[in-house]
């Protein structure tokens, strides 16, 4: 690809940084240019900092068809990948490839179910790109976080459509982890569920699930660490 304005070719895997959202002191938006490739609402990418010899994979939090490439980032205390993230400048050019993974809606049963979104932290990033990707979708997302403003742009979800858990705080749905409050609910035979986030929490939620009669077959996952 050329670029218009210098006439310099350019490898179409760079994408130059268009903006950086911050969200929390240390969660941010990191938003590119609109993707050169196709992807499906809970796929997930390879991202590197040009000239640097690591990558993470990260999933997409934007839409299908979005204006922009974006990503959901945690900034790791101590971590090499994540902080370099967040001390980006526009312009500067990041490496993606992709996108990866089978994580997404269930298209078999798009409009016959409910559709449950599991999420602990940054987890809810493919939640967010399908609730975007499908607008008329019957969905439910369940998010837990440690503290009440981690609810992330909680905005774009219907306020009778998202139900944050807070561990550490009262200032939210429920004070809790959200396994405490799965147990509380109870869902319709007609119902797909999507887990992503960290490990010991999906594997909690798949057995108060299985213990509610849904096996594996009605759970999708997405194991972040």
């Amino acid at each position: 690809m050329i670029d218009l304005k210098s006439g310099i070719q350019i490898d179409t895997k760079y994408y130059k940084v268009e903006n950086l959202r911050n969200l929390t002191e240390n969660t941010f938006v990191l938003t590119l240019p609109k993707s050169r490739f196709k992807y499906t609402a809970g796929q997930h990418i390879s991202l590197a900092i040009k000239g640097d010899y690591q990558s993470r994979e990260y999933s997409i939090y934007s839409a299908e068809n979005g204006d922009n490439l974006e990503i959901l980032v945690k900034e790791v205390a101590g971590g090499y990948f994540s902080p370099k993230l967040k001390h980006l400048k526009k312009g500067e050019f990041v490496e993606v490839h992709g996108p990866f993974g089978k994580f997404g809606v269930d298209e078999k049963n798009l409009n016959s179910h409910k559709h449950i979104f599991i999420a602990s932290g940054t987890g809810i990033a493919p939640f967010h790109s399908m609730v975007k990707s499908y607008p008329g979708l019957d969905y439910q997302v369940i998010h837990g976080v440690r503290f009440a403003n981690e609810a992330y742009e909680k905005d774009d979800y219907q306020p009778n459509r998202l139900v944050v858990c807070a561990s550490r705080d009262e200032n939210a749905d429920f004070n809790g982890r959200l396994t405490e409050y799965l147990k509380t609910i109870e869902f319709s035979k007609n119902t797909c569920f999507y887990i992503c986030g960290n490990s010991d929490m999906i594997f909690d939620s798949m057995e108060i699930l299985k213990e509610k009669g849904f096996d594996r077959e009605n759970v999708n996952v997405e194991v972040y660490f």
